[in-house]
């Protein structure tokens, strides 16, 4: 499989949805939705979905995708007659969040279709996922955990399967999600059309791809490399946690925006952030892996009114969240790698509105963060916030790679044991003269 250009000719970057061609269902929704303008990976992918290709995209969170595959979906749902009941559309996506936000676009594009869309993921109570399925839904919205569990259980039947959709493949396969996806398309009627959007195509992607594509068209919009030209992205030194914890505070008490969230490695450290950061009268809520899903629910809602305005979360977050207004994002902690870093700071900068993305960086975490430069090539800009000045101005020599340069010396252990051996020795040497005997009478 070979992909297409990033730009082939035949494609009118200025059509609009009417020049899709949908069923007036889909129209009306479009309209009500005051969806003006398709974006490019909608223009890009709708036309050779709606032809029955089998598609690999790789586009950018923010970039429309979601619409990009439900309104082909629906469109064949729509004009193509439905032989028996069960469910005719798949669509897995690796987290609760973006599996939440994918039904609720959903059902807002099929609001003046006659079909019914269920969500199953985990968290939610297991029967009544049971009971939802029994009620034979056209489209199923599912996280690859929960409906393994089902299938396993013979809770639903996939073999009527006429569509299937992989959303965020690339997070899928980082999640651990292969093998349960793999045998979900197992148990999928094989003569189905295929969509797989991922952000990016790493060869664990490239690999699935060639297992379930048949004749794939290539759509590749963006790489993780791109430059993000809608973000600023800064650095700023720090000397320790505590000065960490200065800055983040003056950000968020005096920095503009709108919705931010701040990124931690650890539970352990979301915890420690949220109090203080109340105590400065900011709306902060947190968002990590321990919270069940009735919690996750309620701060997302809240956040996503605005309620609270302030995120501090794991990268549970990191990925699947489409929350409008979201125009900072600081890394409390420097990510492990360049992938995990780009999913961060995607969460702002989407649909071609700006964001600030803000690195914390100490001096254990420089060298992290030169190869996320490295990897992204491109440079942050040094910031340093007037009044919280640091002692760590950054290593005081750099190789080539941007990352410190150490200076290839014994260290101070090892020259003591060198000199306890040779004292040892010299001792030996010493003891041996005063045992000999003497020659005098």
């Amino acid at each position: 499989m070979q992909p297409s250009s990033p730009l082939p000719s035949e494609v009118d970057e200025n059509i609009g949805f009417i020049d899709f061609h949908l069923a007036e269902p889909l129209r009306l929704a479009i309209e009500k939705l005051a969806f003006s303008q398709p974006t490019l990976t909608q223009i890009k992918t709708i036309p050779l979905a709606l032809n029955h290709h089998d598609l690999l995209v790789s586009a950018k969170t923010g970039s429309g995708k979601t619409a990009a595959f439900i309104l082909p979906t629906l469109q064949h749902l729509i004009t193509n007659a439905k032989p028996t009941a069960g469910i005719h559309a798949l669509v897995l996506a690796p987290t609760r969040e973006l599996a939440r936000q994918i039904a609720k676009q959903s059902e807002q594009l099929s609001q003046f279709c006659n079909l019914n869309i269920a969500l199953v993921t985990g968290g939610e109570d297991f029967k009544q996922q049971q009971n939802k399925l029994h009620h034979s839904p056209d489209i199923l919205i599912a996280t690859p955990g929960r409906l393994l569990e089902l299938l396993e259980q013979d809770s639903l039947m996939l073999n009527h399967i006429s569509i299937l959709v992989l959303d965020e493949a690339d997070r899928m396969l980082d999640m651990g999600f292969n093998d349960a996806v793999l045998s979900i398309l197992d148990k999928c009627n094989p003569n189905r059309q295929n969509l797989l959007f991922s952000a990016t195509l790493p060869s664990g992607v490239n690999k699935i791809a060639f297992k379930i594509l048949k004749n794939p068209e290539w759509v590749t919009l963006t790489t993780l490399q791109d430059s993000h030209v809608d973000i600023e992205q800064q650095l700023i030194l720090a000397d320790d946690i505590n000065h960490k914890q200065q800055l983040l505070a003056w950000l968020l008490l005096n920095q503009n925006y709108d919705k931010a969230i701040v990124f931690t490695n650890t539970k352990a450290q979301v915890a420690l952030l949220q109090g203080p950061l109340r105590g400065q009268k900011l709306r902060v809520g947190s968002l990590h892996g321990d919270l069940d899903q009735k919690e996750r629910n309620r701060i997302m809602s809240l956040y996503n009114a605005g309620e609270i305005n302030v995120l501090v979360a794991t990268d549970v977050a990191a990925r699947g969240l489409d929350v409008k207004g979201i125009d900072l994002v600081i890394n409390f902690d420097i990510p492990r790698n360049g992938v995990d870093y780009v999913h961060r700071i995607g969460r702002t900068g989407r649909a071609d509105n700006k964001g600030l993305a803000i690195a914390l960086v100490k001096d254990t975490e420089w060298n992290l963060t030169a190869g996320i430069e490295r990897f992204l090539k491109q440079k942050f800009k040094r910031r340093v916030i007037e009044g919280l000045e640091g002692n760590y101005k950054g290593p005081k020599k750099l190789k080539a790679s941007g990352k410190a340069a150490g200076i290839k010396k014994k260290t101070e252990l090892h020259k003591t044991a060198g000199e306890k051996i040779k004292l040892r020795l010299r001792n030996k040497k010493n003891i041996g003269k005063r045992r000999q005997p003497s020659n005098k009478t």
